[in-house]
């Protein structure tokens, strides 16, 4: 089974949860999201998967947040979207993907839900 985690290694909780899933045995394909953003389709996919919004996908508390002032209620979903791959630093992490389902890392223990027992 591929699993793949959206990591930020200065993130503890991203450390964490890379760390949980090699204490199971498992070698995600790690990718720094920071360096590497999702494309606007993966982040949709993400989205289905968590079955989410892109708002609830967002840290709001980033200083990016504000200056694009992404809390605006018109903006629509592409252009939330569209923000977050452009300022990857506003997605959500760690994100833990498989090919059926795909968990936010907090805790890092909310991970294990999507994995095979």
């Amino acid at each position: 089974m591929e699993v793949r985690i959206y990591h930020n290694p200065r993130c503890s909780k991203s450390r964490q949860t890379l760390e949980l899933l090699r204490q199971r045995g498992i070698e995600p394909i790690v990718i720094e999201y920071l360096k590497t953003p999702p494309s606007p389709q993966e982040l949709e996919r993400i989205l289905a998967l968590l079955g989410i919004g892109p708002r609830e996908l967002m840290r709001s508390n980033e200083a990016e947040y504000k200056e694009l002032a992404l809390d605006r209620p018109e903006l629509s979903r592409e252009e939330l979207i569209r923000a977050m791959h452009e300022h990857p630093r506003l997605i959500q992490r760690p994100i833990v993907v498989t090919a059926q389902a795909a968990a936010i890392g907090r805790p890092p223990e909310k991970v294990l839900e999507i994995l095979p027992s």
